[in-house]
């Protein structure tokens, strides 16, 4: 007479490994939703987006600093 007995050890381990693949393909969902609406299209602008100032017209932007020539005269 066989029986099939799981210990509760291996059915923590299966329920675990189970959740996990859930969680991980909500996250690979999450993750392919973001890509087809267009969240990671501009990665440009809010790198340098820090570098100037807002000013009282909200579409016109000015750098916060001009260019160092000290910098280039003292390399030469």
């Amino acid at each position: 007479m066989s029986r099939l007995y799981t210990t509760p050890t291996m059915t923590i381990i299966f329920l675990l490994i189970s959740i996990s693949l859930v969680v991980a393909l909500l996250f690979l969902g999450a993750f392919l939703w973001a890509v087809r609406s267009g969240q990671y299209e501009d990665t440009y602008t809010p790198a340098v987006r820090m570098l100037f100032e807002e000013t009282e017209d909200k579409n016109i932007q000015r750098p916060l600093a001009a260019p160092s020539t000290e910098i280039n005269q003292a390399a030469t």
